[in-house]
């Protein structure tokens, strides 16, 4: 009768996330999820305003954002039973929007391709357990440098798209230019005056340690907004309404350019960007929750995995682009989580989430502005962990993070960075420091180069 009456005593929660063996209660996880969605919530904002820039429906994009981020979560939450919350990811929606459609020229419908065919990959390397050996396979100090790169390439991209810098280049005649690339724009009024208060506004809360202060920068800046004539209010102030719907970009595929050199070099990046995302934020939050095994290894790592290659696969459906773990998840870890409850907390918001889009639809891209040039700061950390006195190492991994915002293209940004890693390597008898698969990797972006 004992044993009965103590099964009966244990809670859903209790059973469904072991709670008691992991040091944590039902209210903390909760808390935690909702400190988790607090941080990275302006994701809901800031991916469609990328995205957008495609001529993708900016509404449909906030509907897919918040619906790939809630699955994805879901999964980390049941399966994996970890405290990581998973959303479209900053670098790869990026790279989606300015370098494949924009400055490659093909359809938003073929990207949207690429990052399906990416989660089907995933999906199929996590089940054999290879993603794990094309993460070693890539140089340590080329994995910390993109991070960098696409720090400063999301910076510049708040920076220009709020009109804080603009282009100095002008015509002089015959077709001729003159100027700088770049120059201070319109920050005395409109949008670069909005973009900079909230800047400011966004500063001081993350120099308090405020919860969430990304999200309420955004909030702030926008309400700021509303009398300089920058926000623009609905014609209705009902905030609470049903998601706009999918449509425009539910199952938009293009599968006509798939197997074009560009297209494989576009499919790899995406691979690359997400698996050192993923693999990187893992590692690093595990640590601060001090939840590493006895070998140093990742608890349910491969569930981990398999969480975003769902998201990513499911988010492709929908229409956007990679989703990945956040690393924002170390708010929520930091604030007590432990378990999957967290991460099912997470999902929850982003569930209610889903019916208050008329909220962040009104948001303009000055207000968004603040929190693209903090995350490119927080992506800035691994530049302490390059060794700029080893040149075979310092080099690339300065290409690298040089060419990105340079070039506006993440991925020239890693093609300079792996070739110049390859060449020095060479030249001074280091090659066994070089893996088999960064030859061919290599070999397929000189080829690149070669056809033009």
């Amino acid at each position: 009768m004992e044993i009965t009456k103590t099964n009966h005593s244990i809670s859903p929660l209790e059973k469904a996330f072991q709670l008691k063996e992991h040091g944590t209660t039902a209210k903390t996880e909760i808390m935690a999820g909702i400190t988790t969605f607090m941080t990275m919530a302006y994701i809901l904002v800031v991916n469609p305003s990328i995205l957008s820039a495609t001529g993708m429906d900016f509404g449909a994009l906030f509907t897919a954002t918040a619906l790939s981020s809630l699955v994805a979560t879901l999964v980390m939450a049941l399966y994996a039973n970890l405290p990581y919350a998973l959303a479209p990811a900053m670098g790869p929606n990026a790279f989606f929007a300015f370098t494949v459609v924009i400055g490659m020229g093909y359809s938003w419908q073929t990207a949207l391709t690429a990052v399906f065919l990416e989660g089907i990959l995933f999906i199929i390397l996590t089940f054999f357990n290879i993603r794990e050996a094309i993460v070693n396979a890539i140089p340590l100090t080329l994995k910390k440098a993109v991070s960098v790169g696409i720090g400063l390439f999301i910076a510049f991209l708040g920076l220009y798209n709020s009109g804080i810098v603009v282009t100095g280049m002008f015509h002089v005649g015959d077709g001729k230019l003159d100027g700088v690339p770049v120059a201070i724009g319109h920050i005395t009024s409109g949008s670069g005056l909005l973009a900079l208060i909230g800047l400011a506004i966004t500063g001081i809360l993350l120099a308090r340690k405020v919860n969430g202060a990304l999200l309420l920068g955004i909030l702030t800046t926008t309400l700021i907004g509303i009398p300089m004539g920058v926000t623009q209010l609905p014609e209705s102030l009902k905030f609470i309404s049903a998601p706009p719907s999918l449509n425009p970009i539910l199952f938009q595929f293009d599968f006509s350019n798939i197997f074009s050199t560009e297209m494989l070099i576009v499919l790899f990046t995406f691979l690359f960007v997400d698996m050192f995302d993923t693999v990187g934020t893992l590692v690093g939050v595990a640590t601060k929750a001090n939840m590493l095994d006895e070998k140093g290894n990742v608890p349910k790592a491969k569930e981990a995995l398999f969480a975003d290659a769902i998201g990513t696969t499911f988010g492709a459906i929908i229409g956007t682009s990679t989703v990945t773990t956040y690393v924002e998840s170390a708010s929520g870890v930091a604030a007590g989580g432990r378990t999957g409850l967290t991460a099912l907390s997470t999902a929850c918001m982003f569930a209610i989430a889903l019916f208050l889009s008329p909220l962040f639809i009104m948001i303009p891209s000055a207000a968004t502005a603040p929190a693209l040039i903090l995350v490119g700061l927080f992506m800035m950390s691994p530049v302490k962990e390059i060794d700029f006195d080893n040149f075979t190492d310092a080099i690339p991994a300065f290409l690298t993070i040089l060419i990105m915002p340079l070039t506006y293209s993440i991925s020239e940004g890693i093609m300079f960075g792996m070739i110049s890693y390859v060449l020095l390597k060479v030249a001074t008898n280091k090659h066994k420091e070089i893996s088999p698969l960064l030859y061919v990797l290599t070999a397929l972006f000189l080829l690149k180069i070669a056809l033009g």
